[in-house]
């Protein structure tokens, strides 16, 4: 089994420890950035299979970056999960409406994120197979 590659963006530094630490725990290799804009080059560079995205962050906001990513063919049907503060329905209706495949506000439990990426990873598979 190929190791699935997670980039967890995030200016907070503890939370891209504490999900680098649990990834890491459950056999996925994790890549890491601190802003939009080294998310975006991560992205290009590294080809991650999902995104554990902050909304909140300097540079290049998550909304910003997600819309870059939902307007790349390449990328667009890339598994992204908003990670975000903001916890008001109008934040989460927004980052779903631009296409976040779900949305967790912080502070959150590192399991239930764990699950949320599992099944996004399996519902990307399945989606593959049957592209073909």
């Amino acid at each position: 089994m190929d190791r699935k590659r997670i980039l967890v963006v995030d200016d907070e530094i503890y939370i891209v420890h504490i999900l680098e630490f649990t990834l890491t725990m459950e056999g996925y290799e994790v890549l890491t950035a601190a802003d939009g804009e080294e998310a975006l080059r991560r992205l290009e560079q590294d080809r991650p299979d999902l995104v554990v995205l902050d909304i909140m962050m300097p540079k290049v906001d998550g909304y910003e970056v997600l819309r870059r990513i939902r307007a790349d063919e390449e990328f667009r049907q890339l598994p992204v999960i908003l990670l975000s503060a903001k916890g008001r329905p109008i934040d989460r209706d927004t980052g779903l409406e631009i296409g976040a495949d779900d949305y967790i506000v912080k502070p959150f439990s590192p399991r239930r994120l764990l699950e949320k990426i599992q099944d996004l990873l399996e519902r990307a598979k399945l989606s593959q197979v049957s592209n073909y």
